[in-house]
C-alpha cells in the first residue's frame, strides 16, 4: 500500500491534516484501485514538520514529497501523474 511522506518547515502548510488526506486520496485515485476499506485504510500520508533551517535547497526553500508503493503498482504514466498532482 502506498505511503506518502511530506517534509517541510513547520508552518509551511496551514492544515497539515487536510494535506495528508488530500495526498493519500490523490495517490489512491491515480492508482485506480477500488474505493473499498482495504485501500482507504492502508493508503497513508505523513506530514513531517521540520524546524526552520533543517531543510533547504540552494535557494533556501524546499518541500520534499516521497511516495513509496509496491513494485510495479505505478507505471510511468501514473508516476508522472502523481508528481504533477502532488506538486
Amino acid at each position: 500500500m502506498p505511503m506518502i511522506d511530506i517534509y517541510a518547515v513547520s508552518g509551511t502548510f496551514k492544515d497539515t491534516h487536510k494535506l495528508a488526506i488530500d495526498a493519500a486520496s490523490t495517490v489512491k485515485s491515480v492508482e485506480q484501485v477500488p474505493d473499498i476499506p482495504m485501500f482507504r485504510e492502508n493508503t497513508a500520508a505523513f506530514v513531517h514538520e521540520m524546524p526552520a533551517g533543517s531543510i533547504s535547497n540552494v535557494d533556501g526553500d524546499y518541500v520534499r514529497v516521497q511516495v513509496l508503493t509496491n513494485a510495479g503498482v505505478l507505471d510511468r504514466d501514473k508516476q508522472i501523474a502523481v508528481v504533477e498532482l502532488l506538486t
